[in-house]
């Protein structure tokens, strides 16, 4: 698939993440979906990220901010439901939809642990 057709279908299902979250009270805001190279360098120097390679470098991944009564959350295990339906649209729509709640975790543990980036939604 061209990168053009990724973006697009990427911009589709993170809206509809989006519209799923909003009817399913989840109240989210948009983070970062594009990086320059010196963004992402700079981002692993400080330790912000783990990758050189990260999808955002290709606008083919968001950060999500997940509010819960109206207090921005970043524990990983609150942003299970929005990972687990990002995934769900993906097999929908027969594309790889990554969260980023599934780094560093093994298959057998998903149900019982979240990684380290669960904020983060991309479209392989």
């Amino acid at each position: 698939m061209k990168l053009s057709h990724k973006r697009q279908k990427f911009t589709l299902l993170l809206a509809k993440l989006i519209q799923w979250a909003n009817d399913n009270g989840y109240v989210v805001a948009l983070g970062e979906v594009t990086r320059t190279a010196f963004q992402q360098a700079e981002y692993i120097r400080t330790g912000k990220s783990k990758t050189a390679d990260s999808a955002h470098l290709e606008s083919r991944a968001a950060d999500l901010f997940l509010y819960i009564n109206d207090e921005y959350r970043q524990d990983g295990e609150s942003y299970r439901p929005l990972g687990e339906k990002w995934e769900a649209l993906g097999r929908e729509h027969g594309v790889n939809c990554v969260w980023g709640g599934r780094f560093g975790v093994l298959l057998p543990e998903y149900t019982k642990n979240v990684g380290w980036d669960a904020n983060h939604f991309e479209l392989k």
